[in-house]
């Protein structure tokens, strides 16, 4: 009867242990980079062309949701508990969307998938979007656009942005690397929108 005791009690401390750790667990925090549109200088660029903005390629780290951090000049790491509220590159493409849109530019900007007919399309790679530790905490964004001709089947113009945007606070926290992350990303749209607005300028396309 004493052992029966025993193992009972044994098993009651390892169910109470079991759930006590599964309610320990840390939440998971998700992020969003901020989608509303980077107003670019549109100079003079034709208004009737018509964009189409492919999916935005990525590594495989970036097309997870967790959030990126650099332990050193070569390795990469995630977080477990802090995590997008969307893959980067699926975000990069609804930024880079807006931020064509809001340069009025264009007669029309839409994706890819969407099956409206364009004239051109815009291709971006995400390199990098991530915390960097070293030297300085800061926040990468490397991206590069590029615009492909489907007619003459060749890319004509190509561009690419890379910062560290350095992370503010006595005791910065991932919400932080985020902000400055968000504010990196629409500052290197803003300044790529406007490189190809002027491309256009400079290269006035012909009648299609």
């Amino acid at each position: 009867m004493l052992t029966r005791r025993i193992q009972q009690a044994g098993l009651l401390l390892l169910l109470t242990g079991t759930l006590a750790g599964c309610g320990a667990s840390r939440p998971v925090k998700y992020y969003a980079l901020d989608p509303g549109p980077t107003p670019a200088n549109p100079a003079s660029a034709p208004s009737s062309l018509r964009i189409l903005v492919a999916r935005v390629t990525a590594p495989q780290l970036y097309r997870d949701d967790r959030l990126v951090f650099g332990s050193g000049p070569v390795e990469l790491g995630t977080y477990e508990y802090e995590r997008w509220s969307a893959p980067p590159a699926d975000m990069l493409q609804d930024a880079l969307v807006a931020s064509l849109r809001a340069s009025g530019a264009y007669s029309s900007v839409s994706r890819v998938a969407s099956k409206v007919p364009g004239d051109y399309i815009v291709r971006g790679h995400l390199y990098a979007l991530d915390e960097v530790e070293k030297p300085e905490l800061a926040a990468r964004f490397t991206f590069q656009l590029e615009l492909f001709d489907p007619r003459a089947g060749t890319t004509i113009w190509s561009d690419s942005y890379t910062h560290d945007e350095p992370v503010s606070g006595k005791k910065p926290t991932v919400a932080d690397v985020v902000e400055a992350l968000d504010s990196s990303v629409h500052a290197g749209l803003a300044q790529l929108t406007s490189e190809l607005n002027q491309y256009f300028v400079s290269h006035p396309p012909q009648a299609r």
